[in-house]
């Protein structure tokens, strides 16, 4: 039945009056007869009972005006949620590391731009910890986080491994070296990420794996505050080796050293919620990020 049939057979069932019926949906009552007798001949039974010119709404009647003003419902929430949408580009809430938004996202963004202008994002950065519990708590759709975490209402898919380096001073004892182990900087202060950032977790394991807890000079949020505490010879951090991607220099007054223990990287991926269904909109762009690393490791 197409939807213009659903509304005059809903108001014929509610009016049980032919004539008024017609004129609500500016008919002719002969033409709201054929309709309703085409109607009854297709589901192969009467709808009402007639006493002389009165209709009365008889129980097979009934079961197809509850569907029909259900199926009248549907139809129009459909229309309004495609309105919205045509009026609304879609968002994606999308969460990371503070390192992240140098370079990472606004690759990300931006090529998705390119194939959907229209799209919003609303961008967050913070600790990992704080942008998995507004995944948790839905605030958000998709964060980029590193390590990956141990809640069981995050689900994760990687994007890349970045290697894990030792940024020292320049003129460093260390600073002439290829590589370096970790334990070779066990008495050295240390600039760590703050609590609760993945990084500051993974110097952590790294060093425990090394023999030795690592003694804290200062802590801080960003990484290029870190490497810039470095330069100034207030101690050594392990940073991850982004290169170019980074948008700064690995030289100048650090001296980054590649670590040469087992284990020595970051996995970067996508946490979203646990059993959440994502909207179209999140789901694109979730895969399209996982196309985009998946040729950046392609490419070597």
């Amino acid at each position: 039945m197409l939807n213009e049939d659903l509304d005059w057979f809903i108001t014929l069932a509610e009016t049980e009056h032919m004539t008024e019926a017609a004129r609500l949906h500016s008919m002719s009552q002969p033409a709201l007869s054929r309709a309703l007798d085409r109607l009854e001949r297709r589901l192969g039974t009467r709808l009402f009972d007639r006493h002389g010119k009165r209709l009365a709404l008889n129980q097979r009647g009934r079961v197809l005006y509850t569907h029909a003003r259900r199926a009248v419902a549907e139809v129009e929430a459909a229309i309004r949620e495609i309105g919205d949408m045509v009026a609304a580009p879609g968002v994606v809430r999308l969460g990371f590391l503070h390192s992240f938004g140098m370079w990472l996202v606004p690759k990300l963004v931006s090529g998705y731009r390119e194939e959907h202008p229209s799209v919003n994002f609303e961008l967050t950065q913070d600790a990992a910890d704080k942008v998995c519990r507004r995944i948790i708590d839905e605030e958000l759709d998709l964060g980029i986080v590193a390590p990956r975490p141990n809640d069981p209402k995050l689900a994760w898919q990687p994007l890349l491994r970045q290697k894990l380096c030792l940024a020292v001073p320049a003129g460093h004892r260390l600073s002439r070296q290829d590589s370096v182990r970790l334990a070779e900087a066990c008495d050295e202060p240390f600039i760590l990420m703050s609590q609760g950032h993945g990084m500051r977790r993974l110097v952590e394991e790294l060093a425990a794996a090394a023999g030795f807890q690592p003694k804290v000079a200062f802590e801080s949020t960003e990484l290029w505050t870190i490497r810039g505490l470095v330069a100034s010879g207030l101690g050594v951090a392990l940073i991850p080796f982004e290169g170019e991607e980074a948008g700064g220099p690995q030289g100048g007054n650090v001296v980054v050293l590649p670590l040469e223990d087992a284990g020595a990287e970051r996995e970067v991926g996508l946490v979203f919620k646990s059993g959440m269904a994502l909207s179209a909109l999140v789901q694109d762009f979730k895969q399209f990020a996982l196309q985009w690393a998946f040729e950046q490791r392609a490419r070597g």
